[in-house]
């Protein structure tokens, strides 16, 4: 069953009780600290950046995992900040199909209660490859894998703009960026919706239209509270007063009142009735 988030609505039909852990797999967006372990405390520089998130407090997938109600030690994270959607490393870091890969041999039989999630291929694009083939073929192989293992609800989310971020909306790149995630949207929507048809109805694809959200936001800041949706709220090294009030934290990554935003999203997906 494929379901499409939209932010706009809700549902009255609750079933995300059913979900006892979270598994994450992803770039930095969803980073809880892996980069920052790895590299002893190093980097992302901790203030002020928070505890090694790259934001300026929990991300989404920690704030979707107190809205369900599920303790720290039941949010496992894959993710790594630089991630691609590669099999191997790149730069030291794993890719997605490389932590899917992690995960599924080191666990004979996997958790068909929990929710699985995957969120990467930005990192491809603006590292500078515009093979939108290689990522979706890269992030669907990391579906079937974890579908196969016995995952039954996995949630993919697709890409924000990437020509409307504070690092590239001023930069000659901006318009082959924005091309090329309308183009990896596309592509993954139907490779998705292919793979849902390949599994059956007792498994459960969730969509996360995260470019919707980001463009919701960017149109109508208002409706979720902040006044500057176009630039980083850290410049240089020094915080500012109101990081609430922006959706950036940097130049890449939103602030952790975004990704509030961006969990109560999912949260709506993965609560609509089968």
């Amino acid at each position: 069953m494929v379901i499409l988030a939209d932010s706009t609505k809700s549902s009255q039909n609750f079933h995300s009780e059913q979900i006892n852990e979270l598994y994450v797999f992803g770039d930095s967006l969803s980073d809880t600290g892996n980069v920052f372990k790895a590299t002893q405390g190093v980097y992302p520089p901790s203030p002020p950046y928070f505890q090694g998130r790259y934001s300026n407090g929990p991300v989404w997938v920690e704030h979707l995992g107190s809205k369900l109600g599920l303790q720290k030690g039941k949010n496992i994270n894959f993710a790594c900040g630089g991630a691609t959607t590669i099999s191997g490393s790149l730069n030291g870091v794993p890719g997605v199909l490389a932590q899917v890969d992690s995960y599924t041999k080191s666990q004979p039989k996997v958790n068909p209660h929990a929710l699985y999630i995957i969120w990467a291929g930005a990192n491809d694009y603006l590292y500078g490859s515009s093979n939108t083939n290689s990522a979706i073929a890269n992030l669907s192989t990391a579906l079937d894998s974890l579908l196969t293992a016995g995952a039954k609800t996995v949630l993919v989310a697709n890409l924000p703009d990437l020509g409307k971020i504070p690092a590239t909306s001023s930069t000659y790149n901006a318009a082959n960026l924005s091309t090329v995630t309308n183009l990896h949207n596309a592509e993954l929507t139907k490779s998705l919706n292919l793979v849902q048809q390949k599994s059956g109805s007792d498994k459960k694809i969730i969509q996360l239209d995260v470019n919707h959200l980001y463009r919701e936001a960017i149109t109508h800041p208002e409706k979720f509270g902040f006044t500057n949706v176009t630039s980083a709220c850290l410049a240089t090294q020094a915080s500012c007063n109101n990081p609430d009030k922006f959706l950036f934290w940097d130049s890449i990554h939103p602030t952790t009142a975004g990704h509030r935003i961006l969990a109560d999203t999912a949260l709506k997906a993965i609560s609509v009735p089968r």
